[in-house]
């Protein structure tokens, strides 16, 4: 039995759900791109007790004072884009005995509506755990002063750069929030990133009884890196499928492509020799090039330049993803 762990958006789903649903009200898309490289500032600090993908507990906040519900999260799962040739690819897996797992920092109700669409079982999903419509009735406006205060500054504004955006939203998530009962929010939103996405992996490998050396995972972005990592290091296979910068220096092999089912080729090597049969395969395609927008190749174990490989994948994600391309 092979084993292979996908991340969902990205490799998955063309969309940010968290991007999208901060879209639903007036000037949330920019609040949205503002912490989201928040969050990027606070990963590569190395902030204690913060892993990436924490956005999604950073936004809640806005979510609640906006009136967004539960019912509004399972709705853009319902119109999601799936990444070309995700389904098929799944289904292929299935039908030659492959146990198929998705490890996403998405809120539970829109990454387990999205595994159902591609028909990856319930109990093979870790997701973010998000009571919101609970959490809305436990608010009340006193609560919200500073947020109203922090979204005006952030719309207002002329020029937003890091320094700002770190010394200022430290002050409003570590010192404001914590006096009214957003506090208690952020604290009970535990977004399934960063060493949250190992450990789940971890719980998965535990229960299937295969290491991580068994593994294949599949991932694209700062939430991705540590699960890429340790499946790397254990020489599983670490796929990096249309990855930015934070996530490609971490993975054995990559591909750039518009199909997800350009990776098949691959997965059948990986079941008949593993690494072996990896490496030789890739550098193959590797020296073959792609075609247009599909079949990008790259070999990463001991490559410390990667800015040829990054080029190819930023130009294909933005393709795949459009806007949600530009977030870490």
């Amino acid at each position: 039995m092979s084993v292979i762990c996908f991340d969902l958006e990205g490799p998955l789903a063309t969309q940010d759900n968290a991007y999208e649903l901060m879209k639903l009200f007036p000037d949330g898309g920019k609040i949205f791109e503002t912490i989201s490289r928040y969050d990027d500032l606070l990963t590569l600090e190395a902030r204690l007790d913060y892993e990436p993908g924490d956005t999604l507990a950073l936004i809640a906040p806005f979510l609640v004072y906006h009136r967004i519900k539960e019912d509004d999260i399972s709705a853009l799962a319902t119109k999601a884009t799936l990444v070309s040739g995700a389904a098929n690819l799944i289904a292929r897996l299935g039908a030659d005995g492959w146990k198929v797992f998705c490890i996403s920092t998405s809120y539970e109700q829109y990454a387990r509506h999205i595994a159902r669409r591609l028909n990856i079982f319930s109990q093979n999903v870790a997701c973010t755990s998000f009571p919101l419509d609970k959490f809305s009735q436990m608010l009340c406006k006193e609560d919200f002063r500073y947020l109203e205060t922090m979204e005006k500054e952030i719309l207002t504004k002329d020029s937003i750069d890091d320094a700002w955006i770190k010394k200022r939203l430290d002050r409003f998530y570590w010192r404001e929030l914590p006096k009214t009962n957003l506090g208690q929010l952020l604290e009970q939103v535990k977004p399934i990133g960063g060493q949250r996405k190992v450990e789940a992996l971890g719980r998965f490998a535990k229960a299937q009884g295969k290491p991580l050396s068994d593994w294949v995972v599949v991932g694209d972005s700062i939430t991705d890196f540590k699960m890429l990592q340790a499946v790397d290091q254990a020489r599983g296979l670490a796929i990096a499928f249309n990855a930015n910068e934070y996530a490609l220096p971490y993975a054995t092999m990559s591909l750039a492509s518009t199909h997800l089912d350009d990776l098949w080729q691959i997965l059948e090597a990986w079941k008949k020799g593993k690494r072996p049969s990896i490496e030789k395969l890739v550098k193959e395609k590797e020296k073959t090039g792609g075609n247009g927008d599909r079949g990008y190749f790259h070999w990463l174990v001991g490559i410390k330049d990667i800015s040829i490989p990054l080029k190819t994948h930023k130009r294909i994600r933005h393709v795949v993803r459009e806007e949600a391309a530009k977030l870490g």
